[in-house]
């Protein structure tokens, strides 16, 4: 009975309805009288008539008492209740209610940013007014959910629930009806190719176009001929058009559609990457812009750089390749990359160990400027590729790393204070070595290239980290596989400095396996 007499929807009963309303969330029967009484006697427009009065006469006590009210009808989470409240006709007004949160000195003009956003969407090309209104609703819904879940570890599991399934449907209906709709992506790709789009207008229909083909690429059913249809209206060039822009929101869209279009459908890309490496040069193309924001990203540690070395090493990775392209196309393929795109990569590693410079500059310059922690982030983002290529590309890699004395210039950085950054220098060794090959080992050690991480050796003999355990490995690899020519250049040349660390058995066995081989030779001798 108590809830069957809400208070009337007036300005001096809005304390009582919002411990009502607040007091219920947590029972379930009452939040299903409560939900049905409310929708029944209309108390959803009156309240926002009352949010309206109290907005033109700037009463902020009973704007406060509302948003509680609001956002506790929001709580219920019952579908009836969200048709009612997300309508054209209400949305604003909810939102509005939901500016004037208690907690804040002053309102958040959310009301503000939902019409510029709602402007922008109608620039969009969309026949459909029924559709157009669906958009607005799901969007407003959405940043509704922002709003009231900033924070959800507050909540228990489930909350929300029926809020979360509105929204979910609403999306799966707003991307039906887009590819329904067979003038929307060449509207929207024609407005993205145009120069004279505003750089805000760019930016939200790229977010939007994201959304849309995020969701395209999660229905199998569909996604073989939304691909299709993307690759036929130019998508790819728009793409690496965007990943070269200043706007860091329009890049990061760009690179999260590319990044699912390769995990969906590499050949399109990687027929799309050939073909360019074919026609033209370096300036414009999609690998050198891939490489250019890994080497420039002003956050490595954050996701779109991993996401950009996944898509990297996807696209030139031989053996994906293999199951489109023939031998000799991928043959020419991975050529054309070492005449091209390589020195692109390299090219942070080369300027920061160059070998022009005296010890003493070099000193200075490698611990002032170029050991900074995001330098370090960026020559490891090169090593981790590199050491792909070692992998993937044995012949053209190995080329390459003696041609440019690659080694060398990596194994400077063992010199690194950051830990990780060592790490992935002896990585990169460590991948050469495990190949066994005659002709890198000859260069190995013709150039004495064993010294930087026999110091490494040194400097961490007393440390128990990452880097020795890692130090400690490449040695035992290289006893356990008996790859005499690097055993004997070892002992031969580092045994003595070595000498303060013979208790390890490591090292003891590198010398045991060198006796054991001149032994055998001089008896084969005689």
């Amino acid at each position: 009975s108590e809830f069957l007499d809400l208070p009337t929807c007036e300005l001096d009963s809005l304390q009582e309805l919002a411990a009502l309303v607040t007091a219920v969330r947590i029972s379930p029967v009452p939040k299903e009288w409560l939900a049905m009484i409310l929708k029944h006697e209309g108390y959803i427009p009156k309240l926002l008539q009352l949010f309206q009065v109290c907005e033109s006469e700037k009463n902020i006590e009973g704007l406060h008492l509302l948003f509680e009210v609001v956002r506790a009808i929001l709580y219920l989470d019952k579908a009836f209740l969200f048709e009612e409240m997300l309508s054209e006709e209400h949305i604003m007004d909810v939102v509005g209610c939901l500016e004037y949160d208690p907690c804040l000195d002053h309102p958040v003009r959310h009301r503000e940013f939902l019409t510029k956003i709602t402007k922008l969407h109608d620039a969009i090309l969309i026949r459909d007014p029924e559709l157009r209104k669906k958009i607005r609703q799901t969007f407003g819904a959405q940043y509704i959910q922002a709003i009231i879940m900033h924070d959800p570890s507050d909540f228990e599991e489930g909350f929300l629930s029926t809020f979360n399934s509105f929204i979910s449907s609403s999306r799966k209906e707003i991307l039906f009806g887009l590819l329904k709709d067979e003038d929307f992506l060449p509207g929207i790709l024609a407005q993205l190719k145009n120069e004279a789009t505003d750089g805000v207008e760019r930016r939200e229909m790229m977010m939007f176009f994201k959304q849309f083909c995020t969701s395209s690429f999660m229905l199998p059913e569909k996604r073989d001929e939304f691909i299709q249809t993307l690759q036929k209206l130019g998508f790819l060039p728009i793409l690496e058009k965007s990943m070269g822009m200043d706007d860091l929101q329009i890049r990061s869209a760009a690179t999260d559609m590319l990044f699912y279009l390769v995990l969906f459908s590499p050949d399109t890309v990687q027929e799309f990457v050939m073909q360019e490496a074919r026609q033209s040069e370096n300036d414009g193309q999609l690998i050198t812009k891939i490489i250019e924001q890994i080497i420039c990203n002003p956050d490595p540690e954050f996701g779109e750089c991993t996401r950009l070395m996944e898509i990297f090493c996807a696209l030139i990775d031989p053996e994906k390749m293999m199951d489109v392209f023939s031998h000799l196309e991928v043959f020419e393929f991975v050529n054309t990359f070492y005449n091209r795109y390589i020195d692109v990569l390299t090219a942070p590693l080369m300027d920061d160990t160059s070998e022009e410079w005296n010890e003493i500059v070099f000193f200075f310059f490698f611990f002032f400027f170029v050991d900074n922690y995001r330098t370090a982030e960026i020559l490891a983002s090169v090593l981790e590729l590199l050491s792909f290529c070692v992998e993937r590309h044995e012949y053209h890699m190995k080329a390459y790393v003696i041609k440019k004395d690659l080694l060398r210039r990596a194994l400077v950085l063992m010199k690194s204070k950051h830990k990780f950054l060592a790490l992935c220098a002896l990585r990169f060794m460590r991948g050469i070595i495990g190949l066994k090959d005659d002709l890198y080992n000859n260069y190995i050690t013709t150039g004495n290239l064993f010294e930087p991480v026999v110091n490494a050796v040194l400097a961490n003999k007393s440390s128990c980290n990452l880097l020795r355990s890692a130090l400690m490995e490449l040695f035992e690899f290289i006893q356990e596989e008996d790859i005499h020519f690097l055993i004997e250049h070892i002992v031969e040349n580092f045994s003595d400095a070595l000498e303060s660390l013979k208790c390890l058995p490591t090292f003891q066995g590198l010398k045991t396996k060198y006796e054991q081989e001149k032994e055998r030779q001089n008896k084969e001798l005689d």
